[in-house]
């Protein structure tokens, strides 16, 4: 289940995640180097390797997360980016999960209503595997008590060397009932999630 702790106490990469993360690039302990000079800058890592990265609109984002964490196994590292969430995923879902849309009849641009009975339903969904790069964000959240969130956040910050990542079936489970649930409370919306953060000891 999602936990309501304070942004302060949470979203700082470890030190066993931060290891983790600069393991994707070319140069590992040049990545890390970065990371302790500049702790507060976002860094651009590719994807393919060590891991994908799902991105899907930060509300239709937030659903699937509330999904995952309160009947599913959890997630893994999980980031806001401009106005984006960015799921991390095991390496390969991002050529597999568009393929599994279609066969559940979903359209991963969300044009047709499939099986949700309504268009758009499900928003695009984007999928950045081997070749792809992505902005995560710094190792340090800047925001404290009193501050705004910055533009770049960690909800679920990397805390392991090896850390457990969802593939593309669990998040078409958790995209399926998002969109559903999307259904239900499209005319009354629910209230700001924004400070919703996830709690990894609760991990399935």
């Amino acid at each position: 289940m999602s936990s309501t702790r304070n942004a302060s106490d949470v979203g700082d990469v470890t030190p066993d995640g931060a290891a983790w993360l600069a393991s994707a690039g070319t140069c590992p302990r040049g990545t890390l180097a970065h990371g302790e000079e500049r702790p507060h800058a976002p860094v651009v890592l590719p994807c393919g390797t060590v891991f994908d990265v799902v991105s899907v609109p930060a509300i239709f984002g937030r659903r699937m997360l509330d999904r995952m964490w309160e009947e599913g196994p959890g997630s893994g590292p999980v980031a806001e980016f401009r106005g984006r969430m960015l799921l991390f995923a095991a390496p390969g879902t991002a050529q597999r999960l568009p393929v599994l849309m279609e066969w559940e009849e979903w359209s991963a641009h969300g044009q047709d209503p499939g099986r949700t009975g309504r268009t758009g339903a499900v928003p695009p969904l984007l999928c950045h595997g081997t070749g792809d790069a992505v902005t995560v964000p710094a190792p340090v959240a800047r925001a404290r008590a009193g501050e705004a969130a910055p533009a770049a956040r960690w909800l679920v910050a990397p805390d392991t060397r090896h850390p457990w990542l969802p593939g593309p079936e669990v998040l078409l489970w958790a995209a399926v009932r998002a969109a559903r649930e999307a259904v239900r409370i499209s005319i009354f919306p629910p209230a700001d999630r924004g400070a919703n953060v996830y709690d990894v000891s609760r991990r399935r």
